[in-house]
């Protein structure tokens, strides 16, 4: 699939050397980090609150970079490259981030949203933005920065309906994404049949490493039962904690950049650590 990159513009951000570039591929934005040779690779949602503070949502940015570099010191190995895939949400489409992060196929195979839904079916293209992803961003940006892409050094990284987004293309590309480090997912838009189809979905390969987190305040707090449930689901199908598999729950945290900074080191070093 051919793309169509153009440069916007490269800044600077505190803790990181080098620059950011922010690009557009066919009008998606996405903001790339790399330290020289880099042989490490991980992919973040919501790429509007991964470097910039100017563009994050609440101001608040995960400090990705900062956190990658942290760990990655403590390993001995260079920091791996980050790529920030911005979602789609504009004045014209308020609801782009949810056609763009929902699970399309569990949804058109008939789990039923829980709650009001602001989106038809028709208009869910998360399909798409995750093959865009694969297919175009992936190989540009790794050509641009001399990355031969591997699936045990590969990480999808997102929160909210970015954790959802991240071990669903987990699912749907098992050959490029060894790990799925799912912060807060937001189960409560599918409920247990949501949490099935994701669980079910990924990859049966042992070599695959999986990362679920909540908190305890907030939206966080709606989500126990059910990543209770998946959890549970989780350790059924053999993904063994400890191992290849960690889940958390972290007191007196909720639903913000601020709080998923808080534990990204822990997340980014789970995975690192079995891949370095």
């Amino acid at each position: 699939m051919s793309a169509n990159i153009e440069i916007l513009k490269r800044f600077q951000i505190r803790g990181a050397p080098g620059n950011v570039s922010r690009t557009s591929f066919d009008g998606r934005i996405v903001d790339f980090w790399s330290p020289e040779n880099p042989t490490h690779l991980i992919i973040a949602h919501d790429g509007q609150n991964i470097f910039d503070k100017k563009s994050a949502t609440m101001g608040q940015t995960w400090e990705l970079a900062q956190s990658a570099i942290r760990v990655s010191e403590d390993f001995n190995i260079t920091p791996p490259a980050i790529i920030g895939v911005f979602h789609s949400s504009t004045k014209k489409d308020p609801f782009g981030r949810i056609k763009d992060l929902a699970p399309q196929k569990p949804f058109l195979g008939g789990i039923p949203t829980l709650g009001p839904s602001k989106v038809e079916l028709s208009e869910l293209r998360g399909d798409k933005y995750l093959d865009q992803i694969a297919q175009q961003i992936i190989p540009t940006i790794s050509k641009m920065i001399g990355l031969e892409p591997r699936c045990d050094k590969t990480a999808l990284i997102g929160s909210s309906m970015g954790g959802l987004a991240t071990l669903y293309g987990v699912g749907q590309y098992p050959e490029l994404y060894g790990t799925a480090l799912a912060f807060s997912p937001h189960w409560v838009i599918g409920g247990n049949p949501l949490v099935d189809a994701l669980i079910n979905g990924l990859p049966e390969l042992r070599t695959h490493k999986l990362w679920m987190s909540r908190g305890t305040k907030g939206l966080d707090r709606s989500y126990t039962p059910y990543q209770d449930y998946a959890d549970m689901r989780a350790e059924e199908l053999g993904w063994k904690v400890g191992h290849n598999f960690s889940t958390k729950v972290y007191d007196r945290t909720g639903h913000n950049e601020r709080s998923w900074r808080k534990y990204l080191d822990e997340a980014i070093r789970f995975w690192l650590r079995t891949n370095t």
